[in-house]
């Protein structure tokens, strides 16, 4: 395997410095790899207050890259036995035991059938729930209007700021909703993840953020990664901006002072709450490039991997999720997948996926290629951001 081209990291520098030095964002780290070829790009500064230069170790809000570790978390527990894919979740979810399911989308809540299985494991990692992201204004819906009333920011707009429940109280009042749709009926965003982060709880009695820590983080060295940032590393955390609808001009979201990250959550959401850093990653997806091990440390056996990456939706269940899955895309289990027959296109399209906070990981096996980028630009439209069409402009031109 060739590795990378010094003209085409040249452009992605040049690609990724322009949105830095046009104040898209502060600073921003970009990675490319092919085989043991490495490149990094560190860029800008943590904040636009501080002129200090960002550093390598910076820690990001990861957002939705916090979905494919809670998905290798679940799998270890399904390689030592404690779950099953197959398995129900109604005894360790009893909350979600004995659903109803809206006889529309547009429904009033009471307008229920049954449904017609039980939620399974397996339909928690592939989203096919039955409840999810409503891609339509947000008070379209009853539906909606109810899940917003709870407080339970699972169908629409950003897991930021957190909000007041706790994992049971969080359970409970999704378990007054009735599903969207039937078990394995459709491919909806988001709420799988979380569910399944409650799941994980259960079923090992233990914390979640204890669980990835014992089972993933330690052994891969992802010191800096968890769902909140301590007192010590608080200096390392950059600040987060969202744009403008209209104007693009940046305004301060969450800031390390007086972080929401400074603190264990609540609520900690296994869709998208974790911190980490572009090395804390990098050894994550190099451990699923690997086969499941990375520098001696073995977490998912291949064949685990191999389920994994492999595209578990049909074209069917995919219908009305385009702008999540476009042509070349699929999802396997907790990630973003290459849709069948897609495998060879160049990059955005292999295994990873997107983080609202401004976050991108995809490794596509075919070519032996991973790109991972971390900013501090949050997303504000499910269209991927000018920012992530350079990015991987400059991967492919460096592969």
């Amino acid at each position: 395997m060739t590795g990378l081209a010094p003209a085409g990291i040249g452009r992605l520098h040049d690609l990724m410095a322009a949105h830095v030095d046009e104040g898209q964002m502060p600073g921003l780290i970009a990675l490319v790899a092919r085989g043991d070829d490495v490149h990094l790009e560190v860029l800008g500064t943590p904040s636009l207050t501080d002129s200090t230069p960002l550093a390598r170790d910076a820690i990001f809000r990861i957002a939705s890259l916090t979905k494919p570790i809670t998905a290798v978390t679940a799998l270890t527990l399904v390689e030592d036995g404690t779950l099953r894919l197959e398995d129900p979740i109604d005894d360790l979810v009893p909350e979600l035991a004995h659903r109803r399911v809206l006889r529309a989308i547009d429904a009033e809540l009471d307008d229920t059938v049954p449904a017609q299985r039980a939620i399974t494991i397996d339909d928690l990692l592939t989203f096919r729930m039955g409840f999810g992201s409503v891609l339509a204004p947000p008070d379209a819906y009853p539906i909606q209007r109810a899940e917003a009333e709870l407080g339970l920011q699972s169908i629409g707009g950003p897991p930021w700021p957190p909000g007041p429940l706790d994992v049971d109280g969080w359970i409970k009042a999704l378990g007054s909703l009735p599903l969207m749709y039937q078990p394995g009926e459709r491919w909806m965003y988001n709420t799988g993840a979380q569910v399944l982060g409650v799941v994980i709880a259960r079923a090992t009695g233990r914390d979640l953020a204890a669980v990835m820590r014992e089972r993933i983080f330690e052994s891969l060295g992802m010191a800096d990664t968890g769902f909140f940032v301590p007192a010590e590393k608080l200096d390392r955390l950059t600040t987060f901006y969202a744009p403008d609808a209209e104007t693009g001009e940046l305004s301060l979201v969450d800031a390390p002072a007086d972080s929401w990250w400074s603190r264990p959550p609540r609520f900690p959401d296994a869709s998208g709450w974790l911190v980490s850093t572009i090395d804390d990653y990098w050894s994550f997806a190099s451990m699923l490039a690997g086969g499941g091990a990375f520098n001696g440390a073995r977490i998912l056996s291949e064949d685990s991997v191999a389920r994994m990456t492999a595209d578990r939706v049909t074209a069917a269940q995919r219908v009305g999720a385009e702008v999540f899955l476009p042509a070349h895309a699929s999802w396997g289990l907790g990630m973003e997948v290459p849709a069948r027959g897609s495998e060879a296109s160049p990059l955005p399209c292999g295994y990873g996926w997107d983080g609202g906070s401004g976050t991108a990981w995809r490794t596509n096996a075919h070519h032996g290629v991973t790109g991972i980028l971390l900013t501090q630009r949050a997303m504000t439209s499910p269209e991927p951001p000018r920012v992530y069409a350079d990015f991987w402009a400059g991967v492919n031109a460096a592969t």
